[in-house]
C-alpha cells in the first residue's frame, strides 16, 4: 500500500512527486512514455524562470527528472487504464493493479492536430500550438494563424505584436470569435485575413518556409512564403480513461475544488488536465506543488501522522 500515486510525469507530475518525496511519503509514479510530457517537443522555452538564455524543452525535462531521481520515488513505465475506489483506491495498469491511499492525476493535455501534410514533421520547427510560448522566436517574421474562434483570435492579437506579417486563415467566410475580439484584430495593420480557406500543406527544408493555401469556394490554391504556422484547434485532455469515474467538464477536463481534490475523495488533479489550467510549464509546476501539499494534509488527517 503506497501513500500516493502520481499519474503522468510532465512538469506538474514531476513537481508533485518531488514535493511528496520531500514530505517523506511513499510515492509511486506512472508514465506510459518518458518523463517530460509536452515540453520535450518544445524546441525552446524562454519564459521559465532561472534560464535567462532559454532552454530546450528536452533539457528542462531532463533537469526535472534528474532532480526527482535523487529521491526514493518508484517510477513505473505503465499506462493507467482505470482507477477504482472502494475501501481503498486501486489503480489498474496495462501490467498490474496497485493499491494506494491517494492519487494526483497530472496526465496533461495535447494540442489537437489537424492532420495537415507536413504538420507533424515541422512541429517544433516552425509549427507551434502556443503563441505565449513561441511568439518571441518569430519576432520580425511572417507567420500564419489557423483558426477563427476566440482562442485563435486572441493568440493572433498577441502574435501581431511580435511579427512583421500575420495571415489569419479561417475556413469560413467570417470569424467565429466574439465581436470585441473581431473588432480588435480588424484594427491591427499587419494582419491579413484569408477567409474561406484552409492550409493543405506545410513545407520547407529543415524548417517551415511556406504553406499552400486552398480557397474552398474557388478551389484554387496558392503558395504563401512565411516562417511559422500557429494552429489553434483546441486541446484534448488525457482524461478519457476517467470519464466514468470522475466529474469532467464539457471539454473532458477534470473538475476540481479549490484544494485540487476531484469529485472522488482522495483523488486530486493538477496541471493541464485540470479544468481552467493555464497550460504553461510554470503554472503546471505550481499546481503540482500545491496539489502535493494538499495531499500531504489529506493523508495527515486520515492517518493521524505528521509529514513535516
Amino acid at each position: 500500500m503506497k501513500d500516493v500515486a502520481v499519474i503522468g510525469l510532465g512538469p506538474s507530475g514531476m513537481t508533485a512527486a518531488l514535493y511528496l518525496a520531500r514530505f517523506k511519503l511513499d510515492v509511486i509514479c506512472f508514465e506510459k512514455t518518458s518523463p517530460g510530457g509536452q515540453i520535450v517537443m518544445t524546441d525552446r522555452i524562454e519564459n521559465y524562470p532561472g534560464f535567462p538564455d532559454g532552454i530546450s524543452g528536452y533539457e528542462l525535462a531532463e533537469l526535472f527528472k534528474k532532480q526527482l531521481q535523487a529521491y526514493p520515488v518508484e517510477i513505473k513505465s505503465e499506462e493507467v487504464l482505470a482507477i477504482k475506489r472502494e475501501d481503498v483506491i486501486t489503480i489498474n495498469t496495462s501490467s498490474s493493479d496497485y493499491q494506494v491511499r491517494s492519487v494526483i492525476i497530472s496526465t496533461g493535455a495535447y494540442p489537437r492536430r489537424l492532420g495537415i501534410k507536413g504538420e507533424e514533421h515541422f512541429t517544433g520547427r516552425g509549427v507551434s500550438y502556443c503563441a505565449t510560448c513561441d511568439a518571441n522566436f518569430f519576432r520580425g517574421k511572417k507567420v500564419a494563424v489557423l483558426g477563427g474562434g476566440d482562442s485563435a483570435v486572441e493568440e493572433a492579437i498577441f502574435l501581431s505584436k511580435f511579427v512583421k506579417k500575420l495571415y489569419l486563415i479561417h475556413r469560413r467566410d467570417r470569424l467565429r470569435a466574439v465581436d470585441v475580439l473581431k473588432e480588435r484584430i480588424e484594427a491591427i495593420s499587419n494582419v491579413e485575413f484569408v477567409l474561406d480557406s484552409v492550409i493543405n500543406e506545410i513545407g520547407g527544408d529543415s524548417k517551415v518556409e511556406f504553406v499552400n493555401v486552398k480557397n474552398l469556394k474557388t478551389e484554387s490554391s496558392k503558395r504563401v512564403d512565411l516562417d511559422g504556422v500557429f494552429i489553434f484547434a483546441g486541446y484534448t485532455p488525457n482524461a478519457q480513461f476517467l470519464k466514468d469515474f470522475l466529474q469532467l467538464d464539457s471539454g473532458g477536463y477534470i473538475i476540481t475544488k479549490e484544494d485540487f481534490q476531484t469529485s472522488v475523495e482522495g483523488i486530486f488533479s493538477s496541471g493541464d488536465v485540470r479544468s481552467s489550467s493555464l497550460k504553461q510549464v510554470i503554472s503546471a509546476s505550481g499546481e503540482g506543488a500545491d496539489a502535493a501539499v494538499r495531499v500531504s494534509k489529506y493523508l495527515d488527517n486520515i492517518k493521524g501522522t505528521s509529514y513535516d
